[in-house]
């Protein structure tokens, strides 16, 4: 069974291989900040956990703009206790749990917990292919990011929490 779970430190090495396995070297999240993420933000950082085993997470700070800035692939801070907008960095699910509804059970999970929280909205950003999949989620497609990461187009998705 699928359990979502906050993220622990002893996660890092799992996560590390999944996020070199569903991004480019040049869009995967670092050991670095991985662990950055970890330290800092383990209340916005999930992860599915199938037998024992990581199969999936999602991560973001929460941030005081509506969308994503590339500084914070690299550079994050705690989040406040409430408010603000949860920003996801990354969504990662292992290639053979994918089209099994893990990334959707993280997403609702965050979401929910971000309710609780009273952030504003969550906002992410993701390349042209995935687009549909986060509008069947609640998401606006709000055009083309500034974001530079990884050198590819980014589009900026926002859903409204309140």
């Amino acid at each position: 069974m699928l359990k979502i779970r906050n993220v622990k430190i002893e996660d890092l090495p799992e996560l590390v291989a999944i996020e070199n396995l569903c991004f480019s070297k040049e869009e995967a999240a670092t050991s670095e900040a991985t662990e950055k993420r970890i330290q800092f933000i383990p209340d916005s950082f999930l992860v599915a956990e199938e037998d024992g085993v990581i199969v999936g997470l999602v991560n973001g700070p929460v941030i005081e703009t509506a969308f994503i800035t590339d500084d914070l692939f690299s550079d994050v801070k705690q989040n406040p206790a409430s408010g603000g907008h949860q920003s996801i960095l990354g969504v990662a699910v292992a290639p053979h749990f994918q089209k099994r509804g893990v990334a959707s059970k993280l997403l609702t999970h965050l979401e929910k917990e971000a309710r609780v929280k009273k952030r504003e909205t969550i906002t992410l950003t993701c390349k042209e292919n995935l687009i549909r999949f986060y509008e069947s989620h609640g998401y606006l497609n709000v055009g083309v990011s500034s974001s530079e990461h990884g050198g590819a187009i980014w589009y900026n998705m926002s859903k409204k929490l309140k």
